[in-house]
């Protein structure tokens, strides 16, 4: 077992996250090899760089090269080796970032004029709009509890799920992030949720999806079962930021919300109304299919998140212009504007952006409605490179 290349792609990932806490989303393959990591010196990253060149070199075409790929990238970050931006971000994740043109943006703010009430710029509408739809801090726990409740019944009536999985839900602050769902194996995950930062009832909603139910847990949980317990896959005993599992699950995630809030998804009633009903609960009248439309016309805007890191990046631009750059073309508030450049010029996360909206353009164009499609997205070891044809 020692010498095989799945021990060896874990043993890397493990090597390279001594030296970023952000590298290893989570492990729960044997606690031997996380011990004896552990047990070691950090690896010098030229050597890690020379470890993953050699499985490159030894692996067939397939979804294992692919994610090594990725860590000899991420390797080679850590051991100094300079490369533009782009070349980088195309190394882990499989996809080149593109620029997008700001007629773009400028088409979808004129659309989302037209759905949203009032005069005035269409970023103040926006916010206006968003800020009547805030809920309450003191009733976010319950409110995300609900969501979750009522997702797990219906992607378990949808996709099915392993007998034994679920989650906890915690609730935090002062952290660089909306929500994260911390897979603990064993089926189980601990989802923290961020009230630090004010949410709508629409945002909390998609948020709550896109961490357990049929995002993050639904995948990560199904794959244990099915991948590592059911036919022996060791290295899916690991999820590694920077390479393409990670823009797969991401595009999992941020589909989740349109497979469950679209109508009558599990033949026993409309998904809207349901988590409605939650919202309404918690204090706050949301009509979920005026909300989805709003999100679905904004979402070409989510790639200027994409120009901004590439701002940033390949041209030297200063976190005040890009700031702005984020609140006007992205609809950004001025905290999340902020927030995104923390989470843009991170280390560990720098080249992360681009797992969002090619991860989910990549992912809906596959699924396609088809809650089978999904069901493949979540069991299976399915390649950038894949959808990409």
């Amino acid at each position: 077992m020692s010498g095989s290349a799945a021990v060896r792609y874990v043993r890397l990932g493990l090597r390279l996250g001594r030296h970023d806490d952000g590298v290893v989303d989570a492990h729960f393959g044997p606690a031997e090899l996380a011990a004896a990591v552990d047990a070691e010196p950090p690896a010098d990253p030229r050597a890690l760089v020379a470890d993953a060149q050699d499985l490159v070199d030894e692996l067939d075409d397939g979804w294992l090269r692919d994610q090594v790929v990725g860590l000899r990238t991420f390797a080679g970050v850590l051991a100094g080796e300079s490369r533009p931006y782009a070349d980088e971000v195309a190394g882990c994740y499989g996809v080149r970032p593109r620029r997008t043109d700001e007629a773009v943006f400028a088409a979808a703010h004129d659309d989302l004029a037209t759905l949203l009430p009032g005069t005035g710029p269409v970023a103040q509408r926006y916010r206006r709009w968003e800020q009547s739809l805030r809920v309450p801090v003191e009733q976010v726990e319950r409110a995300v509890t609900g969501a979750v409740r009522e997702a797990r019944g219906r992607t378990a009536k949808l996709i099915g799920l392993p007998d034994g999985e679920g989650t906890v839900l915690e609730i935090v602050h002062d952290v660089p992030w909306l929500a994260y769902n911390f897979y603990l194996g064993g089926l189980r995950g601990r989802v923290a949720v961020n009230a630090g930062l004010p949410m709508s009832a629409i945002d909390l909603i998609v948020t709550a999806l896109h961490e357990t139910y049929p995002g993050h847990q639904a995948e990560r949980c199904l794959k244990e079962h099915l991948l590592v317990r059911g036919r022996g896959l060791l290295e899916e005993s690991i999820v590694l930021v920077p390479t393409p599992q990670s823009l797969i699950a991401e595009g999992i995630a941020e589909l989740a919300p349109e497979m469950l809030l679209g109508g009558d998804d599990d033949g026993d009633g409309d998904g809207a109304a349901a988590f409605a009903a939650i919202m309404r609960d918690a204090g706050v009248e949301l009509d979920v299919a005026h909300a989805l439309a709003v999100r679905r016309t904004m979402q070409p805007c989510r790639w200027a998140e994409v120009n901004a890191a590439l701002m940033l990046h390949e041209d030297g631009a200063g976190a005040a212009e890009v700031r702005g750059y984020l609140q006007r073309w992205g609809l950004l508030s001025p905290e999340l504007a902020a927030h995104l450049i923390r989470f843009c010029t991170d280390p560990g996360s720098r080249t992360y952006v681009i797992s969002y909206p090619a991860g989910q353009e990549l992912c809906r164009s596959y699924v396609a409605g088809r809650p089978e499609r999904l069901r493949t997205l979540l069991t299976e070891q399915v390649r950038v490179h894949d959808l990409m044809v």
